[in-house]
């Protein structure tokens, strides 16, 4: 995901919230050096902003574990999908560390810095969790929570692997309509009418 992102202009987003899974610290420890990337390539071209670039790492529940047997699962998916809610409707100042990251590169992480109302835009990836993001979202969106109507645009990449056919996720988000614009990293998939193909996603 982050090696999607390389570009990312900080002075556009100048707001970022990634959003992991329980027990992922692989993936809250790569946001760190991600955005530790960002600040020194700054500092590097000397782009000078009064605007703040800020960011926070939040930790939600899966929606299903490994091997979890299939009948648990609309448990955990349910806990999962509050999460979501309880994570888009509110502004939060607690940021969660992971485990073994380095305290000089978290330091913004933990910074008393709100988070913004509401996302702008929305990327993501990977499986159940994703899609239960997306469809918070989307429940605030319909409802019009705090003028939520015309925000939250969101975008799905499907997996690099995924070379014939998208994954259930994949499936799931297209079926129902829940994503302005999913993205798929093999022409195939373009091809057969499942997804936007753009040219290589993963460098």
């Amino acid at each position: 995901m982050f090696s999607l992102l390389h570009d990312l202009d900080p002075s556009l987003y100048t707001h970022r919230s990634y959003v992991v899974s329980s027990g992922d610290d692989f993936s809250a420890s790569k946001a760190v050096d991600f955005e530790t990337g960002l600040e020194a390539n700054r500092r590097h071209k000397q782009e000078a902003t009064n605007v703040p670039s800020t960011y926070d790492i939040s930790i939600i529940p899966r929606a299903r574990r490994i091997h979890q047997p299939i009948l648990t699962t609309p448990i955990s998916s349910l806990r999962c999908l509050i999460a979501c809610f309880s994570l888009l409707r509110a502004p939060s100042t607690q940021r969660s560390l992971p485990s073994g990251a380095n305290q000089n590169q978290t330091k913004k992480m933990v910074s008393e810095t709100p988070r913004c109302w509401y996302p702008d835009l929305i990327i993501a990836n990977g499986p159940a969790t994703a899609v239960l993001v997306i469809a918070a979202s989307l429940i605030l969106r319909f409802f019009n929570i705090r003028g939520t109507q015309g925000r939250m645009r969101m975008i799905y990449v499907e997996s690099w692997a995924r070379v014939n056919s998208l994954s259930l996720s994949g499936k799931i988000l297209t079926a129902c309509g829940m994503v302005n614009r999913m993205l798929v990293q093999w022409e195939n998939l373009s091809k057969k009418g499942q997804g936007e193909y753009i040219g290589p996603l993963v460098q």
